[in-house]
């Protein structure tokens, strides 16, 4: 498999698996998102997951794939530094703010930030009409969250530092988009990357976790935790491998650009599965997202 995706990148045939796969990680990160907002707290959520797909990894990464490149080490370090950093951010805005509102700003802001980096370090650029497909996906996404601002009354004595921890949250997914981008890159076989992220990745919230949980009045039961973990740790590996390898394939700035139609799928999951209302004001911000991606693609 990681022989095969070496011999399609650059080719057209890897620009459009790259497409498929982004798309993928954009379906599947709305799946992620609601599994660690759900009715448990976000760090537990988080915990378990983590746990779970250390856990998987470890014996890919020990048995399965080539043994990492010597230079690989302070990649995979600064790695587990960045991501730590975006979990903590992104618990801290669930923390404080509701779904609908803090989940698109995250969304929304990563891409920019991400298009950026991906010119500094990889040197891609944007022609204007890719710009303007940015422009106009951050218009849905930004007025989407703007919009369900307007209407939420959960926690909205503590919304600001909500949305400023959002805005933090999508700095750090275009730092560890670009960033991880350069680590798939740097070694032979992309699933040596991924394997090896994962176990170590796994290391640091279960632990946290397991503190929090011990030191809790009321502490849930162990059961449906740890389902949720092992259904997140399997959609955390889809979802994550996806767009390493959509950034392997093809530019980084476009595979993050269409994982933001994530948003697009979330209300989707809303309105199909837990029937939850969306109104003419959401479909029409919606398409404009969808619409964004869509003219980054096609002025590519």
């Amino acid at each position: 498999m990681g022989e095969w995706i070496t011999s399609i990148e650059g080719t057209d045939q890897g620009a459009r698996v790259a497409l498929i796969l982004a798309l993928t990680a954009a379906f599947l990160h709305a799946v992620f998102g609601a599994l660690q907002k759900g009715r448990h707290d976000p760090l537990l959520s988080r915990g378990a997951i983590d746990a779970s797909y250390g856990l998987m990894a470890a014996p890919v990464a020990f048995f399965v794939v080539p043994w990492p490149e010597p230079h690989m080490w302070p990649i995979f370090a600064g790695a587990f530094v960045i991501h730590a950093g975006y979990k903590l951010a992104t618990l801290g805005a669930y923390r404080r703010g509701a779904f609908t509102v803090v989940y698109p700003i995250m969304r929304g802001t990563g891409p920019l930030f991400t298009v950026i980096g991906a010119w500094l370090i990889f040197g891609e650029t944007f022609n204007g009409i890719q710009w303007l497909g940015v422009a106009v996906l951050l218009a849905g996404l930004y007025g989407l969250a703007a919009y369900n601002m307007a209407r939420v009354t959960l926690a909205r004595d503590t919304l600001i530092p909500a949305l400023w921890l959002a805005v933090l949250t999508g700095l750090f997914v275009a730092v560890y988009t670009t960033y991880d981008a350069y680590g798939i890159r740097a070694t032979a076989d992309p699933f040596t990357f991924l394997a090896w992220f994962f176990f170590i990745d796994g290391l640091l919230f279960p632990v946290l976790a397991a503190r929090f949980y011990g030191r809790m009045d009321n502490p849930p039961t162990l059961g449906p935790l740890a389902l949720r973990g092992i259904i997140g740790g399997f959609v955390a590996f889809a979802s994550f491998g996806s767009i390493m390898l959509a950034t392997r394939l093809d530019q980084v700035g476009e595979a993050a650009v269409l994982r933001e139609t994530s948003t697009v799928f979330a209300a989707l999951i809303g309105w199909l599965i837990l029937r939850e209302p969306v109104g003419p004001v959401r479909i029409a911000l919606m398409g404009l997202i969808a619409a964004g991606a869509v003219i980054v693609e096609a002025g590519g």
